[in-house]
């Protein structure tokens, strides 16, 4: 019998190396799918086109909006970023278990869609070491910072909502964390049971 997928949602404040956590995990770790998200800002230095995300522009996001073919899509900084149905139903069909990278108003969307899914926080080590991570970054400029600082500050007051909270002082450490919640949910009773039942015939 084919175990289902579990659903991660990962959400973290801009600058706390969420994605460098989840392309470690996506390596690292065998049967982790990830679903692609749709978005209109242009790529990072190093991101690639359908691997971090599916670069598109407006009108084109405007026109899968029109369609009904996100499950979930916000505007943030002045962006859009959106969930198509597609991506994450062709992650859920593999049985993989699947990471989803999205903000509070999208993880909070997914799980009204999916309650079974998982929800993980990743906080920085202090708010004065995200402030530094963010001027470290040659794609923010500094009149944005003060915005993404009043921003974080907005969304760690939600990770009490969440599921579990990592801390990321090393990004290896963070990554091993969820990896080992990912690893303790796989064994969890309500998912590994229906195995044992038709290996053993209880």
């Amino acid at each position: 019998m084919d175990e289902k997928g579990q659903i991660f949602v990962i959400t973290a404040p801009s600058g706390t190396g969420k994605t460098t956590i989840i392309d470690s995990i996506r390596k690292s770790m065998r049967g982790v799918g990830y679903s692609i998200s749709h978005t209109t800002r242009m790529p990072r230095e190093g991101e690639v086109n359908g691997y971090h995300y599916y670069f598109v522009d407006r009108a084109g996001f405007q026109e899968m909006i029109e369609a009904h073919e996100f499950i979930e899509w916000a505007v943030v900084y002045d962006q859009l970023y959106g969930t198509s149905i597609s991506s994450i139903n062709r992650e859920l069909s593999s049985g993989k278990d699947v990471l989803m990278d999205l903000d509070i108003q999208g993880a909070e969307a997914i799980k009204r869609r999916f309650p079974e899914s998982l929800s993980i926080f990743i906080l920085p080590p202090s708010m004065e070491i995200l402030k530094e991570r963010l001027k470290g970054r040659s794609t923010d400029e500094k009149r944005d910072i003060d915005l993404r600082m009043r921003k974080a500050v907005e969304e760690i007051q939600r990770c009490r909502d969440y599921d579990f909270i990592v801390i990321n002082d090393d990004l290896n450490q963070a990554a091993r964390e969820i990896e080992a919640i990912i690893t303790a949910q796989r064994a969890h009773r309500k998912r590994r049971f229906p195995v044992v039942q038709e290996i053993f015939h209880l």
